[in-house]
Parts: structure tokens; C-alpha cells; sequence
């Protein structure tokens, strides 16, 4: 019993902690953003790591002031995405997709002065495979929600061989359901008087 309550307050400590940590991110992330601010305003950032030289914006404060206006939206929508509960959580995948493209050709601009291969203006040619997969999952866990509310299963479809995506409406699935049912019971019905003009002629 001891050693299930340690494990018990231990959890409720970690999850108090987690919980902390990411409130304090959300909370300070405007500060997150304003980092840009200790950034040189010169084409040339040199360290005693590493030298970093703005091509594209020709400004070190300015790509900074880039990248950080990317990463600050990119974190919260990524804490929003692992802490949601909500069904349709898949979607924030999508602004989060976004957002990590879009980092990632204007630091590619930036380094490499290369404008030709990797646009903004194109990134949603390069999402929408992204986009499409996403929204299927969504909606596929909409199907699975929807049947569960209205006492619809899903079972049966597969006992038919119909899939989900089947071009059989509801209305002609029911009458084939109730079809079903009355050879059911027709057969049942012959069965039975079968079986009364054996028992009679025994007698």
C-alpha cells in the first residue's frame, strides 16, 4: 500500500511539474520572441563557437527577429498539440506544418542565398499531401466518434464487406439489412413447418 501511494504522489509531482514547466513557457513566451533583441544589427554574427553571416536579409537582428516570430507560434502550437484532449487535435498538425516549412526556407534563404528551389509563396503545394493526410485521419476519427454517438456499428459494414467510403447510401444499406432479416425469417418460418408436418404425421 506504501509503495503505491509513493508511486501515486510521485506521478501527481511529475504531472504538477510538467504542468508548471509548460505554463511558464506559454506565459513567458512574448519574452521568447523579444530575444531577437540581443542579436547584432550587422550582416556578420562572429562568436568563439561559430560565425553565422545573414545572405538574404543582409541583417543578423532581422533574421532573427524571423526565425524567432516562426518558433515562438511552432512551440505553442506544438504544446498545444501534445496537451489537447480534444478529438480533433490531429488538425493543429496542420498551422504546426506550417510553421516548421516555413522556418526552415527562411533559414535555408538566409544561409544559402537560394531563393530558386524552396519559395514561401509555394509552401502550400509542398503541404497539401501533408494536408490531405491529416484531414483523413480527422475525419476517419469523426466516422468512429459519429457511430459511436448514434449506436451505429461499424462491425456490420465489415460483416457486408462495405467499407466506410462505399458508395451504397444508408437508406439502400437499411434495406438491404431489413431484406436480410425477412429471408431470416422466412427461412425460420419453413423450417418450423417442416418440422410440425413431421411431428404430425407421426402421430
Amino acid at each position: 500500500m506504501k509503495s503505491k501511494s509513493k508511486r501515486s504522489t510521485e506521478r501527481r509531482s511529475e504531472y504538477l511539474l510538467l504542468g508548471s514547466i509548460i505554463a511558464l513557457t506559454i506565459a513567458f513566451s512574448p519574452y521568447l520572441f523579444y530575444l531577437y533583441e540581443i542579436f547584432p544589427s550587422a550582416p556578420v554574427w562572429e562568436t568563439s563557437f561559430f560565425t553565422y553571416e545573414s545572405k538574404f536579409y543582409l541583417d543578423v537582428l532581422t533574421a532573427a527577429w524571423t526565425y524567432l516570430g516562426k518558433i515562438v507560434p511552432l512551440l505553442l502550437l506544438l504544446i498545444w498539440f501534445f496537451t489537447c484532449k480534444h478529438w480533433w487535435y490531429h488538425v493543429i498538425l496542420i498551422p504546426t506544418g506550417m510553421y516548421a516549412f516555413q522556418l526552415v526556407v527562411a533559414f535555408y534563404q538566409d544561409v544559402y542565398m537560394d531563393t530558386s528551389r524552396f519559395m514561401d509563396i509555394n509552401g502550400l503545394l509542398y503541404l497539401a499531401p501533408f494536408f490531405i493526410i491529416i484531414l483523413s485521419i480527422v475525419y476517419l476519427v469523426r466516422v468512429k466518434i459519429f457511430d459511436r454517438v448514434y449506436g451505429i456499428d461499424l462491425s456490420e459494414l465489415e460483416e457486408t464487406e462495405i467499407s466506410v467510403f462505399s458508395p451504397i447510401s444508408d437508406k439502400d444499406m437499411k434495406e438491404i439489412k431489413n431484406f436480410q432479416e425477412e429471408e431470416d425469417f422466412d427461412d425460420v418460418y419453413s423450417n418450423s413447418e417442416v418440422i410440425l408436418e413431421d411431428y404430425y404425421r407421426k402421430l
